[in-house]
């Protein structure tokens, strides 16, 4: 793994196979308070070490996790199905610049 990253307390570590070449700026409630930009892996290249607590709402699919001591959030992944991926807090991976990649605008706010 060669990108890592942490909370800002650094109780919670990161570790990613690749920079991200694109990352989501998702506008449902959450995302939005939350600022999060995300970027996606397969969960067999993730590595995330130290305390998270989940946080699960709406149609309970996933758990927001986030660092219980600094409070950053660190990534989502599934409760139960399989998507082939998480979601991955990019704004805690070293050296990341969000200037220098792509954001995509997903559009997941209630009408």
């Amino acid at each position: 793994m060669d990108i890592h990253g942490s909370c800002h307390c650094g109780a919670v570590r990161i570790e990613v196979p690749a920079a991200p070449t694109w990352v989501a700026d998702c506008n449902c409630s959450l995302c939005r308070k939350l600022a999060w930009r995300v970027a996606y892996y397969p969960p067999e290249q993730v590595r995330v070490t130290g305390p998270t607590t989940a946080y699960v709402w709406g149609d309970r699919m996933i758990g927001i996790h986030h660092c219980p001591t600094c409070g950053c959030g660190t990534h989502w992944d599934t409760l139960g199905e399989d998507f082939g991926k998480m979601g991955i807090n990019a704004r805690l991976l070293d050296g990341f610049d969000e200037s220098a990649v792509e954001v995509r605008k997903f559009d997941n706010a209630a009408d």
